[in-house]
């Protein structure tokens, strides 16, 4: 069976196949994602690349362009460490105030819940393709309880709109599924850094919860491979990616 064709088995598979090929430069920006064409590639219906589309777009991965349909939007390294600062810098703000405030125990489950599950995913010594969903939902859910319960909606708006930037939003950590082994190991300090911002905000210790929320942040990058990102995004042919139609304004 066609590798590809495994790694796109569910919607949120499909999701973390397209981000990675649109980060190595399969689809060279400006190009268009045609969304029959990219499921026949992967062998998947329409329905989980439509959902994988509106998420990929909602990330700043896609645009649209002319009445219909979606190109893969211009980016550089430049802009993701930019994105990813800011978040930091926002969640970080947010994780300080919330240690300001004291973790009530609702939040304090949903966080301890959040490690737990962490915990099962990485329990085997080893990570499947089915984990890459887990791991992004609990991830998500993490930073949002912290950031939900900061008591700002300033932040949490800022945080939202810095969202719509590519890779800048929690739920979009890059994890290769053709390298599970080397991710594993990222996936085990990302869990390690949620455990130390967790005891920082029990402990209420504010500047040192600021200061972890910053660093984790950078995570993708520097244990993902992003920082080759100009390389891997060299102009390539659209005919040579397959599910790519060429650019059009309709």
């Amino acid at each position: 069976m066609d590798p590809e064709k495994t790694q796109a088995s569910d919607s949120i598979g499909v999701l973390a196949h397209l981000r990675q090929r649109i980060m190595e430069g399969h689809f060279p920006p400006g190009t268009r994602l045609a969304e029959e064409a990219v499921a026949e590639a992967l062998g998947v219906s329409r329905t989980p690349i439509r959902l994988a589309f509106r998420t990929l777009e909602q990330e700043g991965l896609l645009e649209k362009t002319g009445k219909r349909g979606l190109v893969v939007r211009d980016f550089s390294e430049a802009d993701v460490l930019c994105a990813l600062e800011v978040r930091g810098v926002l969640e970080g703000l947010a994780a300080r105030r919330l240690a300001e405030r004291g973790l009530s125990a609702e939040v304090r489950q949903r966080l301890q819940a959040c490690l737990d599950q962490g915990e099962r995913v990485l329990a085997a010594g080893h990570l499947r393709a089915e984990d890459i969903a887990a791991w992004s939902q609990l991830n998500d859910a993490f930073h949002n309880a912290i950031v939900g319960a900061a008591g700002s909606p300033v932040i949490g708006d800022a945080i939202t709109r810095n969202n719509h930037l590519p890779f800048a939003s929690a739920a979009s950590i890059r994890i290769d599924p053709k390298a599970l082994d080397r991710e594993f190991d990222k996936l085990r300090i990302a869990q390690l850094q949620h455990r130390l911002v967790f005891d920082a905000l029990v402990r209420g210790e504010s500047a040192r919860v600021e200061m972890l929320m910053r660093e984790h942040a950078h995570i993708g990058l520097r244990y993902g491979d992003l920082l080759g990102l100009g390389a891997g995004r060299s102009p390539r042919s659209a005919e040579a990616a397959p599910g790519v139609a060429p650019d059009a304004n309709n």
